[in-house]
């Protein structure tokens, strides 16, 4: 008898249907699973036939052929043993119903027939009502991830006997619902917070703008200066994530498994720290089968690279395009896949080998010159503002006053985040104002002459390349946004010039 049963596969971060067709027939007991199954889903048959017989089912004799169609894709993971062990049921005559032509499933099995939970669920969810299926069959512990995307039947189920008797109509399970408003309603309470920080009003005040358009920073300063207290907290003054901004968090972090059990979406701004030692694949993606590295972790959130100049240049240099075009495209014999990775680089290095400042180093001009060519003129120009990070001052320590909370700052810069939303409404692929191109630079970023003087000095004097002009204007552009200003007066091109001196001092 032939059975068929609709599953589907994660391909990038877009999941795409998979057909179970499973035939039992005459012959020695044998099964043969097709359709380019990787080692996980051929080992599927010895997990499968043992969840059978122990869920009470009787195990099909004769010649089982198990297809996975699209033939031509490959399929990989456990997420197929659900499908499989449900195709076999049928197969056997074991179980009759036509529910299997309106529910996606997908899970693990253990050998007693319990049901785990797999990755890509989100992807597969959207995939279902992008078919128009009546909804999905999944994990208990990943229902509430399948449950955000509305129009959907969610069936949690605990185990295989359980999966079964659903589609056979003797039991009702209610499907899993999530209340997006409550998951969203969070408190920022108990985190760490930009009042911890002694001094550093500066280096706060950069923080800011970076936090307002969306811009790359990096923090030179001596150790122990908190270039990395500061760093971890950005997250705590960005904007809250937007539904479609979880949305696409959720499923990167679902593909690559790092979602809790009953967690339905990443609902805060991810903040990611690769040690220095990470290898290309392991910031931009990749391995045989593609999958995404910390770059796309850090999607719509912050990638902290702490001791840039210990970073592999070749590493580095990977990184500009994706930083540039906010994806990064993986090539691979297995295939070619396109990740999405839209975050805010946020960088941290000493001046100096010895991390004394230029003028106090033992180092010799030669160490330091070799110290600071680790890192290239044109991933510094796609880093919107260097700040110094000098020595916290004895009295600041000491004082017992502290600076302005996260939840202050956060509401400066959703406020500005508003006006950007307002003028790109019309394209909403532009988020921030980093994220502007040149069509953008002209109609929104227009100076007067007294103002263009002073940039033309500026670039003259301290040898900006064209990319760190335009994001010269893009940061000036942000500053006026906190101002409230419509356009960009001197001020705030003067404020955006000096991000951009520190790096010259140095490597000149």
């Amino acid at each position: 008898m032939l059975a068929r049963v609709l599953s589907a596969a994660v391909n990038g971060i877009e999941a795409f249907p998979v057909e179970v067709e499973v035939n039992s027939g005459w012959g020695d007991t044998v099964i043969v699973i097709v359709g380019l199954p990787d080692a996980a889903v051929k080992e599927s048959r010895d997990r499968v036939t043992t969840a059978i017989s122990n869920s009470g089912f009787k195990f099909p004799m004769g010649r089982t052929t198990i297809n996975l169609a699209p033939a031509d894709v490959r399929k990989e993971g456990p997420s197929f043993d659900l499908p499989i062990a449900i195709g076999m049921i049928a197969a056997s005559d074991q179980l009759t119903s036509d529910r299997m032509d309106h529910y996606v499933m997908v899970g693990e099995l253990a050998l007693t027939g319990q049901v785990r939970p797999v990755k890509g669920v989100l992807s597969v969810a959207w995939r279902a009502r992008a078919e128009k299926m009546t909804g999905v069959i999944v994990p208990v512990e990943n229902a509430a991830e399948a449950a955000v995307v509305e129009g959907l039947e969610v069936i949690p189920v605990a185990d295989l006997r359980q999966a079964a008797a659903f589609l056979d109509g003797e039991i009702k399970i209610e499907p899993t619902r999530v209340d997006l408003n409550k998951i969203f309603d969070q408190s920022y309470d108990d985190e760490i917070d930009m009042a911890e920080v002694k001094g550093q009003e500066s280096v706060k005040r950069a923080l800011e703008i970076a936090a307002a358009g969306g811009h790359n920073v990096l923090l030179i300063g001596p150790p122990g200066t908190g270039k990395s207290m500061l760093a971890k907290r950005l997250t705590t003054i960005l904007p809250p994530l937007t539904l479609e901004e979880a949305l696409e968090t959720t499923k990167v972090h679902s593909i690559v498994g790092l979602l809790k059990p009953g967690q339905a979406l990443v609902t805060r701004r991810p903040f990611r720290s690769p040690h220095h030692t990470a290898s290309d694949a392991g910031l931009l993606g990749g391995n045989v089968n593609p999958t995404p590295g910390e770059i796309s972790l850090a999607h719509h959130g912050v990638l902290f690279l702490d001791e840039l100049p210990e970073f592999k240049r070749g590493v580095l240099e990977t990184m500009r395009q994706p930083i540039e075009e906010g994806r990064v495209t993986i090539s691979r014999a297995a295939g070619s896949m396109t990740f999405p990775s839209q975050f805010m680089l946020v960088a941290a290095m000493n001046p100096t080998p010895d991390g004394k400042m230029p003028g106090e180093s033992r180092s010799s001009a030669r160490e330091i010159a070799n110290y600071l060519g680790r890192i290239s003129g044109p991933l510094l120009d796609r880093i919107d503002l260097h700040i110094e990070v000098p020595q916290v001052k004895f009295r600041d320590i000491s004082a017992e006053q502290t600076g302005e909370t996260s939840a202050v700052i956060r509401g400066r810069v959703i406020a500005a985040r508003q006006r950007q939303q307002a003028r790109f409404a019309r394209k909403p692929s532009i988020t921030c104002n980093a994220r502007m191109g040149p069509r953008e630079l002209k109609a929104h970023c227009a100076l007067e002459e007294t103002t263009k003087e002073l940039l033309k000095f500026a670039m003259a004097d301290l040898n900006l390349s064209a990319r760190a002009y335009d994001r010269v204007l893009k940061v000036a552009r942000t500053i006026a946004d906190l101002a409230g200003a419509e356009n960009i007066a001197g001020d705030h091109i003067s404020e955006a010039i000096q991000y951009r001196s520190l790096d010259r001092q140095l490597w000149t």
